[in-house]
């Protein structure tokens, strides 16, 4: 059923590699996708993916105020060399600042410019510099919200599984990625949209928070990749997965008496094509719709 809409949908997804370095030294990497959107080099995403560059800045600062505070204990001129000594080694220091970021955006040389975010929807949009629209032909097209039937088959399309390896390079202020003898591989999931979840309003107030539920979980390294149809259209942005328990009866063979036990099922969300669209139009990135 998916096998024409996985071709195409592997023609407008990619990969995003990410690390992260922190202040003891340590790194930490991981894998996901974004979807290109049209010849300019817009593309969507899932927000959480950017929260290294959050994390980045928010230890900047406080690295900085830790500086700051060393520098006052050395220029202060009523304490001896120990005392100085002393007070410093008394700071404390937060292992897991983060020092060091980078993504690569397909890849080597391309980066994403003029983000636009709304964290409420996870949803982040952005623009790839240098981009050559060839490469990246056909765009998607964009499922029209007014028409949605619960039970429709979806795909998820994504890049778990992968062993991505950093290390930064002291001497070159830099990150060295590996991904392996191979390449990234993408990997196709499929379920059926039984849900429209809502959060209420963003924080402006301009839009509905809408997700849509499928059957299936988004696995790690799907997040921000499509969920599309059997035409390969696009339906919505892969966001995070939800963990819901359910209790049934058991009965031992031999015994009248039952017990309870939990069980949990994993259901995948995205972000909803209406919510999409909206956004989409919004800052003015163009897109197609489709006409059913």
């Amino acid at each position: 059923m998916f096998a024409d809409a996985c071709k195409l949908a592997a023609r407008y997804t990619y990969p995003v590699v990410y690390a992260r370095r922190h202040f003891d030294g340590t790194t930490k990497s991981g894998c996901a996708a974004f979807v290109v959107l049209n010849e300019q080099g817009w593309i969507a995403t899932a927000a959480h993916l950017l929260a290294a560059d959050e994390a980045l800045q928010r230890s900047s600062r406080e690295i900085s105020d830790h500086q700051a505070k060393i520098l006052d204990i050395r220029q202060d001129p009523r304490l001896s060399g120990q005392k100085k000594r002393l007070r410093i080694s008394r700071l404390k220091t937060n292992p897991k600042w983060v020092t060091n970021v980078t993504f690569r955006w397909g890849s080597d040389g391309m980066r994403l410019r003029e983000v636009r975010v709304l964290p409420e929807a996870d949803l982040a949009v952005g623009r790839l510099t240098p981009f050559d629209p060839e490469r990246f032909r056909p765009f998607p097209v964009v499922k029209d919200p007014a028409s949605l039937d619960v039970g429709t088959p979806l795909c998820k399309l994504g890049y778990p599984f992968q062993q991505i390896k950093a290390s930064y390079d002291e001497s070159g202020g830099g990150f060295r990625l590996s991904t392996g003898a191979q390449p990234l591989t993408g990997f196709p999931m499929e379920g059926i949209y039984t849900r429209t979840l809502s959060a209420g309003k963003s924080s402006d107030g301009r839009y509905e928070i809408k997700f849509l539920e499928t059957s299936s979980p988004g696995l790690t390294g799907q997040s921000g990749g499509p969920l599309f149809d059997s035409r390969g259209t696009l339906w919505g942005v892969q966001s995070r997965t939800d963990m819901h328990s359910f209790r049934i009866l058991t009965r031992t063979p031999g015994k009248t008496r039952t017990s309870d036990e939990f069980l949990s099922l994993n259901l995948g969300v995205a972000i909803h094509p209406e919510l999409l669209v909206s956004y989409l139009k919004d800052h003015g990135i163009p897109f197609r719709l489709s006409d059913y």
